[in-house]
């Protein structure tokens, strides 16, 4: 599998779309989750989000598809990510098409979790190689953590 970022030991975040082979190698390697962030029409997908959730399921792993597009993030999709992350068994692999919105959505998540101000996780993300590098997304992230200590 490509490039991949643990974020502790519950979230896996995917730096590129896995493949089947990928998914099967998920399951053996003891994942019980995959949450893919990928629209159903993005470019360059190796499978449907809907194929994807076939194999997942086939290979005993657990499958949510949360559609995201990159210039439409709102409060109340970061809270349905959220919920279902919480919902579902881990460890979880949770992807995108590069990891950019993955990361974004995991850090989110793992930050408002654990009581972080928005610019200590953006220095945590970048850290780990999860940098916010698109000015929108790095303002959204910052002012979506900031909301949820308040």
């Amino acid at each position: 599998m490509n490039e991949v970022k643990k974020i502790g030991d519950r979230y896996t975040v995917g730096m590129a779309r896995p493949s089947s082979e990928d998914l099967s190698q998920l399951a053996r390697t003891g994942y019980k989750s995959v949450v893919n962030l990928r629209c159903e029409n993005e470019p360059d997908a190796p499978m449907t989000p809907q194929l994807e959730g076939e194999k997942a399921a086939a290979f005993g792993l657990e499958y949510r598809n949360i559609p995201v597009a990159g210039d439409v993030l709102t409060d109340d999709l970061v809270d349905r990510f959220r919920e279902c992350v919480k919902s579902l068994p881990g460890p979880l692999f949770i992807h995108c098409a590069s990891g950019k919105r993955a990361g974004a959505f995991t850090m989110m998540h793992v930050a408002a979790e654990n009581d972080l101000s928005g610019e200590a996780a953006l220095a945590q993300a970048e850290e780990m190689g999860l940098a916010c590098d698109q000015p929108a997304l790095a303002e959204f992230v910052r002012n979506y953590i900031d909301a949820q200590r308040s």
